[in-house]
């Protein structure tokens, strides 16, 4: 693996300064000692787990290889069933290795979207399928609804109990442990209490995905020991974590707080993990690094005084070598990570997370908590709970509506929309709300629709128009997955986005077995959860409905915004 780092001068004192401060200090082997005090001397040291899982685990990587023999004979087919930290990094593995011979092909099922949950179904073998049902607390509303579906979907196809086909990745003493054991769950996988769930991919959450689908965990891991060797070098300028979360903390603190992850080729679906991690770990008390993934690169004069970029490349690829040597020239701080092949993906798992905590260490927050993580998943149980007793969600009526397209926002909002000076009207509301944007704010795409091969590619153009006209950031999150990641620091972090909430009617529907709601109920009370919130931390945030079909009104805003 390489590093390396560029950074003007005016830049490169407060990163020596940190630098010094690191070394000077002995933090370092503090870290490694558990000491909270680098953080806010909360429960810091209760949540430093991930430290210690690399070492001892390649003793229970047999355990995993014989594991996985044992259900290859019968299974096709793997999927995961989790949210956050227990799907995005196995959602990693199986989009950068693929499909093993002779191995179940693994897939990532972690949205309520109707349409989604069908177009995973069709791609399953039922009856030929392991379900891996992932939750650390084991009381995650989603995963706990798709083990439900699926419980029932699989008996349908099979005539049999299930059981043989369900496993679980939970903490001991869980609930979900405890509704494995009473319906006889093939097999139960502990996950380490101390280690967080973004933290979680070098533990079961990761590893158990990883072998079932026919990775070689034992040699994985002893790549990765090596990684946690360097971890423990004294000097931060020899510590690729430490670097790294250095450079990180130093620069979001002197205002570059957009970090910008360009992942490419085979390697470019690290970025969606690597962007929970940072957000959900440093976005909290006004403060926060905001991830930027798939944004495409565009030429330096589209960029503000905000961003510090992030080259993730496999060797031998310079796709990309030119625009960020553009970059450079024109004073942005560059971080470029080679990776020697894809089984890097795995140490840099640890380098990354090492990195984050000596990140939070500067910001001066506790990154292993996610409060207001919670308080969207407070308002969404309110609302489905609402619906169990009176058969359907609160009402809420549009301040606008034109075109198939309802426009929604409380009325702090809607109060600074209409006394914009532009017209009443869809592409005056739009422009009003996009003129809020100031220099190094960011604009976030809300998407609450299926994430299918057209949906993406309509939204990342909308998001490279505002990037493009306004020169701010753009990120781009499909609900409910980037509630359990980018969620927390659009909530808790710096109040420099704006939001456009993307909702829609959705063309089918699905039932949740046992419940009186439905999987279109569930995706719609978590949007207006996430809403809710966003509007009670003083956010400037729109939500667009689609009444129509999704591409057809993404069409409509594309030119109204572009």
């Amino acid at each position: 693996m390489g590093f390396s780092y560029s950074l003007p001068a005016d830049l490169q004192r407060p990163v020596s300064a940190a630098l010094a401060d690191w070394r000077a200090g002995d933090k370092i082997r503090r870290l490694w000692q558990n000491d909270k005090s680098l953080w806010t001397s909360a429960d810091e040291d209760h949540w430093l787990g991930w430290l210690d899982l690399v070492e001892p685990q390649p003793a229970a990587a047999d355990e995993l290889a014989a594991f996985a023999d044992e259900i290859r004979a019968e299974f096709t087919h793997a999927l995961l069933l989790g949210m956050g930290g227990s799907s995005l990094g196995p959602e990693v593995l199986t989009l950068t290795f693929g499909a093993q011979p002779g191995f179940p092909r693994l897939q990532v099922l972690d949205s309520t979207d109707p349409s989604q949950v069908a177009a995973i179904e069709q791609r399953l073998d039922l009856p030929r399928t392991l379900f891996m049902v992932a939750s650390k607390s084991g009381s995650t509303l989603e995963p706990n609804l798709f083990m439900q579906y699926f419980w029932q979907r699989a008996a349908q196809a099979s005539g049999l109990p299930p059981g043989r086909q369900f496993i679980a990745i939970t903490d001991p003493g869980s609930k979900l442990e405890a509704t494995a054991r009473a319906r006889g769950f093939r097999r139960i996988f502990h996950g380490v209490p101390s280690v967080g769930g973004r933290y979680s991919v070098l533990s079961n959450f990761g590893l158990v995905p990883a072998a079932v689908m026919g990775l070689d965990v034992k040699e994985l891991l002893a790549r990765c020991v090596k990684m946690v060797k360097a971890c423990r070098n004294p000097d931060p300028v020899e510590n690729p974590g430490a670097i790294i979360g250095v450079l990180l903390g130093a620069l979001g603190s002197a205002g570059r707080d957009k970090v910008t992850l360009v992942a490419s080729g085979q390697v470019c679906a690290f970025g969606a993990w690597l962007e929970q991690l940072l957000a959900e770990s440093t976005g909290k008390n006004g403060k926060g690094l905001i991830p930027v993934d798939l944004e495409a690169l565009g030429p330096p004069e589209v960029y503000g005084a905000d961003r510090v970029f992030v080259d993730l490349h496999l060797a031998g690829d310079s796709t990309n070598a030119a625009a960020f040597d553009a970059l450079i020239a024109a004073g942005h701080p560059v971080v470029r990570v080679e990776f020697d092949d894809l089984r890097d993906c795995v140490p840099e798992f640890f380098c990354w997370e090492f990195g984050t905590a000596v990140a939070g260490s500067l910001l001066g927050i506790n990154p292993f908590d996610q409060p207001d993580v919670e308080a969207s998943k407070i308002k969404t149980r309110a609302l489905t709970e609402a619906y169990e007793t009176t058969g359907a969600l609160p009402g809420e009526q549009p301040f606008h509506e034109e075109a198939g397209i309802q426009l929604f926002a409380d009325q702090a909002n809607v109060n600074v929309l209409r006394g914009a000076g532009f017209a009443p009207s869809l592409s005056g509301y739009l422009r009003a709300h996009l003129r809020r944007l100031q220099p190094d704010d960011y604009f976030a795409l809300l998407a609450y629709v299926e994430m299918n091969e057209s949906h993406p590619v309509a939204l990342q153009s909308l998001r490279h128009a505002v990037r493009n006209a306004h020169h701010v950031a753009t990120c781009l999150g499909f609900g409910p997955r980037f509630l359990h990641s980018t969620g927390q620091v659009y909530k808790g972090g710096p109040n420099t986005g704006v939001f456009l909430q993307i909702t829609c009617d959705d063309a089918h529907d699905l039932p949740v077995p046992g419940q009186q709601y439905t999987f279109g109920v569930v995706k719609a009370a978590q949007a207006r959860g996430d809403f809710d919130v966003l509007t009670d931390r003083g956010r400037r945030v729109l939500r667009v409905h689609l009444t129509g079909g999704v591409l057809d009104g993404l069409a409509k805003l594309l030119r109204v915004l572009g």
